[in-house]
């Protein structure tokens, strides 16, 4: 019995280390840089600049030598026939003798050099080659930017449940204690059954606030795991506590940082769109030129009368041809002038639409730098207002238990206490976000 007892023991504590060895620690930065890798949006990313250098070459391939081959077989079922003259086989002038020419069954095998030397529309595929690697390489550190801020927001909606629930329960804890002694006093005759159904309306409010703070911590950090790229019922850990991460971000040097916004990820797409709308302009124009190119052509055809061309004593007859074509575009109806105009009109609005966005991006900075400066103010004014409102609670429990306030004044406080502390949370939260969004534009 004592071996056996040993043994479930064991087994505990290897599933207790187990499971603990399993479950996942993150700082936000480690979370960030986990999610970067891990991130679905960002793996996704990544083939698309893979996918992008594959495109480059498939267009740069399109010019270099290609090799087809080809393997044709017919049988005639039925021949088709022919008349000659009769003269040439002896017979009257006049009359035709029909005749049949060929082997009923041939293969013919032939293989295929072609070169292009000159395409306009080549040439400026090869250009645009470098515009499309260039959005591969933005629309990826765009993602790695929306990631970072998905993530920070996530891990502070965590920490923002679970402060949540940690304040939640301590409140219920004293309301709990203030709501039995106030029912002690109210049987022994000594206090009013208002006192007590105002401590039950506050007490059941924070119940059911625990409840739901609960829930969205579960929620909250499922959602992390998504965004990180992890199963969403992983059990993971954050390291931070939300009063620590928001003192980190608070960096009020960060709204004096001098702004380039060539370095602006959403103003180098749209540079992007006008390097596109600009060579598909080139493209409408290039088909106005001519195009050559050359082939060489080598093939071999064998003839018989049943299938025996894979005897050793078939005979094959060799041909080759070399050739070029030259097409030259003459006359289209105006229909490519009417192509190139319209990609003349593109070009012409993401001109319009880059100078919008420039304008746009500066606005976005400027709101940015006021939202992440307010931000800052509010969690000091949040922090200064939450120690007041403990201040003022304290001295109506006071009060409360020497008779001298009334509960009505004592749920009043209460009330404003916990608005002060969700206010205080609140304010840490978007400390972290409105610097994230500051960041983003600035792309530091």
């Amino acid at each position: 019995m004592r071996s056996f007892l040993v043994s479930i023991l064991t087994v505990c504590s290897f599933t207790a280390v187990f499971a603990q060895e399993n479950t996942s620690s993150f700082t936000l930065e480690e979370a960030i840089a986990f999610a970067l890798q891990n991130n679905y949006s960002a793996i996704n990313a990544d083939r698309d600049v893979i996918d992008a250098q594959k495109q480059k070459w498939e267009v740069i391939a399109s010019g270099l030598p290609q090799i087809s081959g080809a393997v044709s077989y017919q049988n005639q079922l039925k021949q088709p026939i022919s008349l000659i003259p009769a003269e040439f086989a002896g017979g009257d002038p006049g009359t035709f003798v029909p005749i049949v020419f060929g082997q009923p069954q041939s293969v013919t095998a032939t293989a295929t050099l072609r070169q292009q030397i000159f395409d306009g529309s080549y040439i400026v595929g090869v250009q645009a080659t470098k515009s499309f690697l260039s959005y591969g390489d933005n629309n990826k550190e765009k993602t790695q930017l929306e990631v970072r801020k998905a993530v920070t927001e996530a891990y502070g909606n965590v920490l923002l449940a679970r402060e949540s629930s940690a304040i939640f329960e301590k409140n219920k804890e004293n309301l709990e204690k203030n709501l039995f002694e106030t029912t002690k006093i109210f049987e022994n005759g000594l206090g009013d059954e208002e006192s007590v159904e105002q401590l039950q309306i506050t007490l059941a409010n924070v119940e059911s606030q625990l409840r739901n703070a609960v829930r969205l911590e579960k929620i909250t950090l499922q959602i992390l795991n998504l965004v990180m790229g992890i199963d969403i019922d992983a059990p993971t850990k954050l390291t931070e506590e939300l009063d620590d991460l928001a003192q980190q971000q608070m960096i009020k040097g960060l709204v004096d940082t001098p702004f380039d916004i060539g370095n602006n990820v959403d103003y180098k797409l749209a540079i992007n769109l006008n390097e596109q709308r600009f060579f598909e302009w080139k493209l409408a124009k290039s088909k106005a030129l001519p195009s050559l190119n050359a082939f060489v052509n080598y093939g071999s055809s064998a003839f018989s009368d049943d299938f025996s061309f894979l005897g050793g004593d078939q005979q094959w007859f060799d041909s080759s041809v070399l050739g070029f074509d030259l097409s030259i575009p003459i006359f289209s109806s105006l229909g490519r002038s009417a192509s190139t105009q319209r990609a003349k009109i593109a070009l012409e609005k993401a001109k319009t639409q880059l100078l919008e966005a420039e304008s746009q991006i500066r606005l976005q900075l400027e709101r940015a730098k006021s939202d992440f400066t307010l931000a800052i103010e509010q969690y000091e004014t949040s922090k200064e207002n939450l120690r007041l409102s403990e201040r003022i609670e304290n001295k109506n429990q006071v009060k409360y238990g020497e008779g001298i306030a009334s509960s009505f004044e004592l749920r009043q406080a209460q009330t404003q206490l916990y608005s002060a502390q969700q206010e205080y949370l609140q304010s840490m939260v978007s400390v972290i976000n409105k610097k994230t969004e500051l960041e983003v534009i600035l792309n530091e």
